[in-house]
């Protein structure tokens, strides 16, 4: 897979690493001289030039790329980046890195964004999933799917407590990925009981989040 980031500074550099090491082409892209290290990551391209501009979108060559990450530190470049990269070179998959929660509602579809990334958003939600009990968090937001992957610690006095998996009414639409207990990761099956304390991951529509709420927590949620 070829991927193009728009932004060589600490952010930019650490995901070209980490894809490079997956066995990817990375192109780095900075308009900033002093962001053109190729001794930093020396296995990806570096390009001069300024990702909000089609002439320097054109010489990086974006229609050959399978992924266009946006991670400058301007919200206003991710987005014009994000934008071009999709509709006037076609590229399949974009992701745009959200640096003020206020500018988070703009990173969509219509700018041609297919997944956002907040990083104050993410950190939040990780210490939410670390203290709180009885309560969904969301951990990530599925574009193209209209889905949320979401995370809830089973409290005590949840009805299901003790019950076999294959049991639980889950709202349709509701998809349990995995169980965290112990430590362990426990692939969902319907003959498992649920405990006290397990950490349930599931994908769902957000306009399901909260019947699933009130049915694994209903005394905390209005049951």
């Amino acid at each position: 897979m070829r991927v193009a980031i728009a932004g060589a500074g600490a952010v930019g550099r650490s995901i070209a690493r980490e894809l490079i090491q997956n066995g990817h082409e990375v192109l780095l892209i900075d308009k900033n001289p002093a962001s053109i290290k190729p001794e930093r990551v020396p296995d990806a391209e570096w390009l001069l030039a300024d990702s909000c501009e089609m002439s320097s979108l054109e010489e990086a060559r974006l229609d050959r790329c399978d992924v266009v990450i946006a991670a400058t530190g301007d919200d206003k470049v991710n987005l014009v980046t994000s934008l071009l990269s999709k509709t006037e070179f076609g590229v399949p998959r974009t992701v745009a890195r959200v640096n003020h929660p206020n500018n988070e509602w703009l990173f969509t579809e219509a700018w041609g964004v297919d997944v956002n990334v907040s990083t104050p958003r993410i950190m939040s939600a990780l210490v939410e999933e670390a203290v709180t009990v009885g309560d969904l968090v969301r951990l990530f937001t599925f574009r193209q799917g209209n889905a949320n992957l979401v995370e809830m610690t089973l409290p005590a006095d949840s009805p299901y407590v003790g019950q076999p998996m294959g049991l639980i009414p889950f709202p349709e639409n509701c998809a349990l990925v995995t169980i965290l207990r112990d430590g362990q990761v426990y692939v969902p099956d319907k003959e498992q009981p649920v405990e006290s304390g397990d950490e349930l991951l599931f994908v769902v529509p957000s306009n399901v989040e909260d019947k699933l709420e009130q049915l694994l927590a209903p005394s905390s949620h209005g049951g």
